[in-house]
């Protein structure tokens, strides 16, 4: 598993950032404080309080190069 902070404080970065991890079949996590939602729930994440960082777990033992280059975007 990978942990990294992300930034999805407005609407169309949070359609973006959902469009882009449902290309992978890895689980993802969104973690704020004891709150742990399915990222790839756009319903999950308007629950959270996105005016701070969001930490996102990554499911995965793979290489992680191809996920990281999609959410630069969205990295603190």
């Amino acid at each position: 598993m990978k942990t990294v902070q992300i930034s999805l404080n407005s609407i169309d970065k949070v359609k973006s950032f959902v469009n882009d991890i449902t290309k992978f079949d890895y689980d993802f996590d969104l973690v704020s404080g004891r709150y742990v939602i399915d990222a790839k729930s756009i319903m999950g994440i308007f629950s959270l309080d996105l005016s701070k960082q969001i930490d996102l777990n990554i499911h995965t033992e793979g290489d992680t190069t191809e996920i990281m280059d999609v959410l630069k975007p969205y990295l603190i």
